[in-house]
């Protein structure tokens, strides 16, 4: 049974930094030849697809986050991140991670809070 689980949020002020982590389990190998995104949803908005990986390593961002955000991935770990520099409150969220197309669930997400 295939799991998510997203690490590495917190409290941080307006510039600073934070690495997001996304576990999958129960995927094995095939991980590897997943297309992997970052979303973030704040209360009452759609979520929105921040960036994302393919299993080539090609990257996309949406553009309120180019030139500070970078999505990256270990195979070797099942795992993608989300590197996040000069950070701004708008960037505040719950930030989930998913397969592209979506498996169909969500992981519990992780909390990212940007002070002003």
């Amino acid at each position: 049974q295939v799991q998510l689980v997203e690490s590495g949020g917190g409290l941080v002020q307006f510039g600073g930094s934070l690495r997001l982590s996304c576990a999958a389990s129960g995927t094995g190998s095939i991980f590897s030849r997943y297309a992997m995104t970052w979303y973030r949803q704040t209360p009452g908005k759609q979520r929105e697809l921040v960036a994302g990986i393919g299993s080539s390593g090609f990257t996309n961002y949406v553009d309120s986050v180019k030139g500070r955000f970078t999505i990256s991935r270990d195979n070797t770990k099942n795992t993608i991140y989300l590197q996040m520099n000069s950070l701004k409150p708008e960037d505040t969220a719950v930030y989930y991670c998913n397969r592209q197309p979506t498996f169909g669930f969500w992981g519990r997400g992780t909390q990212v809070t940007v002070s002003s």
